[in-house]
């Protein structure tokens, strides 16, 4: 049986079932139904944060985010995410900025930010890669010090903390993906997660047709996400601890046998709580990868090379902006399976394809 980088966890069918029977009987399928503001509610407990706005995707989570803080022209970015970061961008009709990341947590780096910024500059866009914090203090002083507005896409930080508090809580809204793939997920869906009162209110305008009564207050999209997703999420948010739990047992394993043969990125805290939603690697080049993958690829173990390509080389990026480090990284790094249900002599067995071929 194949193995792929990851699988989606799926509850008791008779637990989702549960709440299906519910659906039935209300009849409430979306526009904003009780399972809806039932996950929001205890996302936003279990998160400590004032606000999540449940979303039917993270990407539209994105570009509601920016609608909402009116952002135009140049937004700073990393180079080193998945694309809906920069696409996001894009769709908004704003440029973006590319600035390099940092050779240890792959985030961008924020010593360098400084350098990018002109007078159109309008935000900061940083991804918490692999669930690792950006240097979110660092990032607060430069956007207080030029007025710019900071949006964090979140997608891979559910249930991070830094300093006891949630990774969300950082930037003036933080973005998070729901898809299957993640640690927590709703089947399709993503959020928007902010502390500010103003901000929500426009982010459920802005994710309902800018609807409200009677009358249309803003040119507003649909965003909204639907009971049977809110479902999902209302199942698997009990169980995020084990799932978080099983992966950092199966992160050990991988720790234990690579040791130091390949580079794993990392984030220097004492005040850190990792998710361990995922387990990259980065091999000294993009050959030795490239034997690597091949020979996990002949025994029916995908992993992926994530992220690649670096986005400040995609096509459709006009301006082309260097990036060296992201551009070295990219061509080396690769997400090893991990999820709940892996086996161990499956993450032994991995492991032991990866060092023979290094």
């Amino acid at each position: 049986m194949a193995i792929y980088v990851t699988k989606t966890y799926l509850p008791q069918q008779e637990e989702y079932q549960a709440y299906l029977n519910g659906i039935w009987e209300r009849s409430i399928l979306t526009n904003n139904g009780p399972l809806v503001q039932e996950l929001e509610k205890k996302l936003a407990n279990y998160l400590g944060v004032k606000h999540v706005l449940f979303c039917n995707n993270g990407t539209i989570a994105i570009q509601i985010a920016m609608k909402v803080l009116s952002l135009k022209d140049e937004i700073i970015t990393t180079p080193f995410s998945y694309c809906a970061t920069t696409t996001a961008i894009i769709w908004e009709n704003c440029k973006p900025i590319f600035v390099d990341i940092e050779p240890q947590s792959l985030n961008i780096d924020a010593a360098k930010i400084e350098a990018a910024i002109t007078p159109n500059t309008t935000a900061i866009l940083a991804t918490h890669v692999y669930g690792l914090p950006c240097n979110v203090e660092k990032i607060a002083q430069i956007a207080k010090k030029y007025n710019l507005k900071v949006i964090y896409d979140a997608a891979h930080a559910f249930g991070v903390k830094i300093n006891d508090k949630s990774l969300f809580s950082y930037g003036d809204i933080a973005t998070c993906s729901f898809h299957a793939t993640k640690l927590f997920h709703t089947i399709e869906g993503g959020a928007i997660i902010t502390n500010n009162d103003e901000y929500a209110h426009l982010t459920n305008l802005y994710r309902s047709f800018g609807h409200q009564l009677d009358n249309y207050l803003v040119a507003g999209i649909n965003g909204k996400a639907s009971e049977f997703n809110a479902a999902m999420g209302l199942c698997l948010l009990p169980k995020v601890k084990e799932l978080s739990n099983r992966r950092k047992e199966l992160s050990a394993v991988y720790n234990r046998i690579l040791g130091n043969s390949v580079f794993k990125p990392f984030y220097e805290s004492n005040n850190f709580e990792h998710n361990f939603a995922y387990y990259p690697v980065v091999f000294e080049n993009e050959g030795q990868l490239l034997k690597i993958k091949n020979a996990l690829d002949a025994k029916q173990i995908f992993a992926r090379r994530y992220f690649y390509p670096t986005l400040n080389t995609l096509s459709y990026i006009k301006d082309k902006q260097p990036c060296p480090i992201s551009e070295d990284i990219a061509n080396r790094v690769l997400a090893l399976p991990l999820f709940y249900d892996l086996p161990v002599r499956e993450v032994e067995h991995i492991s032991k394809i990866i060092l023979e071929n290094l």
